[in-house]
């Protein structure tokens, strides 16, 4: 067993609305084959995704309205409350608080999003939303994802530019790691001091939402090309599977044991 003491969980966020605000959390509690909590709930629509909630299967994310194509997204600030199921959006002169867990309420938000950007839209917009064991992650088996600190770094020191981590959209932002080492950790199990235990399954592909400044919308790096000019492929991250439950806390620190 190799013990990394210095692998510490910095940050953990959820998406609960696919494409719009993270939301820091200071703990989580994650289930055996689960996603994390609150996370990719809901994806809204871009004219007909052909997605069935009865019977559903993963759509690709240009279904979706989301970063990669539609930066002006994160102009707006969003805030989920779980008790309720309200979203609260506001910014560039729109305030607006919707249950969506009523037609009117994801009516009020489709509204709000035919105002806002118009010109992203292929047909009418509508909030989805994810049926038990399903989210709307980009990948397939996405459940969880994982950001290494040092591999945003090396990209800040190759850019002469700061890099938000928040451009990368991961659950769990680590440090102690050497840059990209975490794209070499394939099959090898981490475990948190609860007894939770995540096997990381597959790295991530990087495209273009990460060249949009997470605070001002700007479209301003080409991330995916610095990763491929220094590296040779395009990957920053990698997903994990939560193959023990338990809990996760801002300052945990992770071992490999497997």
């Amino acid at each position: 067993m190799v013990t990394l003491p210095d692998m510490r969980v910095t940050a953990l966020y959820r998406y609960p609305v696919k494409g719009l605000s993270p939301e820091p959390v200071e703990r989580a509690e994650l289930e055996t084959s689960g996603h994390f909590p609150g996370d990719r709930l809901y994806a809204i629509e871009n004219g007909p995704s052909g997605f069935n909630p009865v019977a559903p299967r993963h759509q690709p994310k240009t279904k979706y309205l989301m970063l990669m194509r539609d930066e002006a997204l994160a102009r707006l600030r969003t805030r989920y409350d779980d008790a309720t199921a309200t979203l609260t959006i506001e910014g560039d002169g729109h305030s607006l608080a919707a249950r969506l867990d009523t037609e009117e309420g994801r009516g009020a938000v489709a509204d709000l999003l035919r105002r806002f950007i118009p010109e992203s839209l292929k047909g009418e917009p509508k909030v989805l939303a994810a049926p038990p064991q399903y989210r709307f992650t980009d990948s397939p088996t996405g459940y969880v994802s994982l950001i290494n600190r040092a591999s945003v770094q090396m990209l800040e020191d190759e850019l002469g530019v700061p890099v938000s981590p928040l451009r990368f959209r991961g659950n769990l932002l680590v440090e102690g790691l050497t840059p990209f080492a975490e794209l070499d950790m394939l099959g090898q199990v981490i475990e948190a001091p609860s007894g939770l235990r995540l096997k990381i399954t597959k790295r991530t592909v990087r495209c273009a939402a990460t060249n949009v400044d997470p605070d001002t919308a700007a479209r301003d790096l080409d991330i995916p090309w610095t990763i491929d000019k220094r590296l040779g492929h395009r990957d920053l991250g990698v997903y994990l599977e939560v193959i023990a439950g338990g809990g996760v806390a801002v300052g945990d620190e992770l071992r490999v044991v497997g």
